[in-house]
């Protein structure tokens, strides 16, 4: 038998092959070097958005701004801890508060604490911008043959409108989701590297820490109790399908331990001090009793109505009666008008909006979908924590919301602390769209150009509008 000839490529072949890759480079490279232009200045302006708007944002508009103020100069007199009745705001977990008294404190010493109110919202915009940050680590290492992935991901935390106006405000919301968003993105990490089940000492240290940023979490807002419970469960969870539990305990038991000394001494102490573990019906807040509805059915929870897009502000017959419908309202929209003026013009912006963003919505429920599928399939898929994050965040608002039935309640920034997987879901989806052929691609970079392009002009103070109108919705007009 004899053995044939080897395919020995020749010179020719070489040169062919290279003038081929050649021209392959030279059609690509230019494309690539403009998606990466597009990219770094989305992200400039997504920075240069969020500095005008913390500077010229009036401070009194924001969603319990007052209050929160007069908090923060309760403690700017003392640091002892005001009872939860004493005010509207001190009911709140204390970590924001605190921070930014001692900010205050510092300002004071050059004769500057009046600039707080401009501070505070510079430094929630660049403390958010590090959740943003680890996304795109997360996303990058998930997916390293996609470097537009991670950057659309990264962008559609940056422009999602509820991101951006909560950025401006004298709140701890951004606080409390990048607290969020941190402890997921290493709890993630964390089972895709094999720490979960690893006998390395320095995983048992690295659970602890995760379980430090998901406590301070926990210490900002009572949502962050939910970090808590979603990596826990996770974790327990894909260990259980491993049959690794023995080994996974000890970290489970050291992130729950961790988060419980960093954030549930507080509630522990409202128990001891005050009889409950956290306050809910106080005297002070008795005017949120008045709110409409006031009452919540099943079908609240089911109903979208086409108000959502035609008149999207939460007093609208329809929308009152729409958990979901108002949510979405606010997520990609001022629904409550605290930072957009209540006018026509805003409400056509408002429309145009949320029919854009119908694209990356649809597109993070079809990737929970196919997340939820992998992880079914790979017990060591990372999935666990983000769909556990998602499910826990989702049932928390809806025990919220049935249990306060007031439309007040109803803000998509409830549920920015689960930023991370919307977005790692959204654009994995939008990705794969993308991948079916150059005209999918085309209308998917096409429709993500248009919101972000509208984002950054309904939504930058002075562009287009500037609110001068009264703060909030005239609720008390409606019976």
């Amino acid at each position: 038998m004899t053995r044939p000839e080897a395919q020995v490529p020749t010179k020719t072949d070489a040169l062919d092959a290279g003038r081929g890759a050649g021209a392959r480079n030279d059609t690509t490279a230019p494309a690539q070097r403009l998606g990466a232009g597009l990219a770094v200045t989305a992200l400039l302006v997504a920075v240069a958005m969020r500095v005008n708007n913390a500077l010229r944002y009036r401070t009194r508009m924001g969603f319990d701004a007052v209050e929160n103020v007069e908090y923060v100069q309760h403690l700017l007199s003392t640091w002892a801890l005001p009872a939860p009745d004493a005010g509207w705001a001190t009911s709140h977990p204390p970590l924001f508060y605190y921070a930014s008294a001692a900010i205050g404190r510092a300002l004071a010493v050059f004769d500057a604490t009046p600039a707080l109110v401009w501070v505070i919202p510079l430094i929630s915009s660049a403390v958010g911008g590090l959740a943003v940050w680890a996304l795109f680590g997360l996303v990058r290492r998930s997916a390293p043959e996609s470097p537009r992935r991670a950057w659309v991901a990264a962008l559609l935390l940056l422009y999602a409108p509820v991101h951006v106006y909560m950025s401006a405000m004298f709140s701890e919301e951004i606080l409390a989701a990048t607290w969020s968003s941190l402890a997921v993105v290493a709890a993630t990490g964390f089972v895709r590297d094999g720490r979960l089940c690893s006998g390395d000492p320095a995983a048992l240290r690295g659970a602890a820490w995760i379980g430090v940023l998901a406590g301070c979490a926990w210490l900002t807002k009572l949502s962050g109790l939910l970090v808590v419970l979603a990596i826990a469960s996770a974790w327990t969870l894909t260990a259980a399908r491993r049959g690794e539990m023995r080994s996974a305990a000890p970290k489970v038991a050291a992130l729950v331990v961790a988060a419980a000394l960093v954030g549930g001494w507080y509630y522990a102490r409202n128990l001891a001090v005050h009889g409950y573990l956290y306050p809910q019906d106080l005297a002070v807040h008795a005017v949120m009793f008045e709110m409409p509805p006031g009452e919540r059915g099943v079908l609240d929870y089911v109903r979208v109505p086409l108000a959502t897009f035609t008149d999207p502000q939460l007093l609208n017959a329809d929308l009152l009666h729409s958990v979901w419908g108002s949510t979405y309202a606010t997520l990609w929209f001022d629904g409550h008008r605290h930072f957009l003026p209540s006018s026509a013009a805003a409400s056509r912006a408002g429309s145009w909006l949320l029919v854009l963003a119908l694209l990356p919505t649809l597109a993070f429920a079809a990737g929970v979908v196919h997340g939820a599928r992998r992880w079914w399939r790979e017990a060591g898929a990372a999935d666990g924590v983000l769909l556990s994050l998602v499910a826990f965040t989702g049932a928390g608002y809806v025990a919220f919301t049935w249990s306060n039935p007031w439309f007040a309640t109803l803000k998509g920034s409830y549920l920015l602390g689960a930023g991370v997987p919307f977005a790692y879901y959204a654009s994995e989806t939008l990705d794969r769209w993308a991948a079916a052929g150059p005209w999918p691609a085309r209308i998917i970079a096409g429709v993500l150009a248009l919101l972000f392009v509208s984002v950054a002009l309904v939504f930058t103070i002075g562009l287009v509008f500037t609110k001068l109108d009264a703060t909030g919705l005239p609720w008390r007009s409606i019976g």
